[in-house]
């Protein structure tokens, strides 16, 4: 079944503080409720605001739940840490942390479920998760260049290829850990993580023999 798309509207602006309330509401449900109880009656109740309101914002559960886990998304920052190593780990280290809520563990393991079924929810994860967070990789990749760990990529192409490749390799792994294999991404995980990130699979672990 297709998510529904919202027919274009005018009138009165949406209001941001309206929309935090839903989205913070949304949050709170998942917690208490779980995916499948979860319905936006109870979201708007929680939230103060009328069913109807929540239905000109969000097309129904599948897209309000998205954009719910997006905003805890939006809470990553990439530390200035002084090299690309230990700004990798203070990223994910973060991440991990977000996906050990259990607002966005449930609600990002149900949406991705819906969305092997559903191409237009799954076009809104892209933009509402995916895309919001390649700034990280774009942001980390830079500052490596300008301090010499990394080399520049003059070709757009190529260089759009790095940026997929580096944000699948990280987000991959840690959803895989967090959420399916169930084991932490702690600090111990996350250093050999990035060294394999960073070094390959060839490279002596910390001190392995040379």
């Amino acid at each position: 079944m297709q998510s529904r798309r919202p027919a274009s509207r005018t009138g009165r602006p949406r209001s941001a503080t309206a929309d935090a309330a839903i989205l913070a509401a949304t949050r709170e449900a998942l917690v208490e409720l779980g995916w499948s109880k979860l319905t936006l009656s109870d979201v708007a109740l929680r939230a103060g605001v009328a069913k109807t309101t929540l239905y000109r914002r969000w097309a129904g559960k599948n897209e309000l739940v998205v954009d719910a886990v997006a905003e805890l998304f939006d809470e990553l920052e990439l530390p200035d840490s002084g090299s690309l190593a230990a700004d990798i780990e203070g990223v994910v280290l973060q991440f991990a942390a977000i996906l050990a809520r259990p607002e966005a563990r449930s609600g990002l393991m149900a949406v991705v479920a819906e969305a092997t079924r559903d191409d237009a929810l799954r076009e809104r994860i892209r933009a509402s998760i995916v895309d919001r967070q390649l700034r990280l990789v774009l942001e980390g990749r830079a500052r490596a260049q300008r301090r010499g760990e990394l080399p520049p990529e003059p070709d757009p192409a190529e260089s759009s290829r790095t940026v997929d490749l580096i944000f699948d390799m990280v987000a991959g792994a840690v959803v895989h850990r967090t959420l399916v294999s169930g084991k932490p991404a702690d600090r111990a995980w996350v250093h050999d993580f990035t060294r394999v990130l960073l070094l390959g699979l060839t490279t002596q672990p910390d001190g392995g023999a040379a």
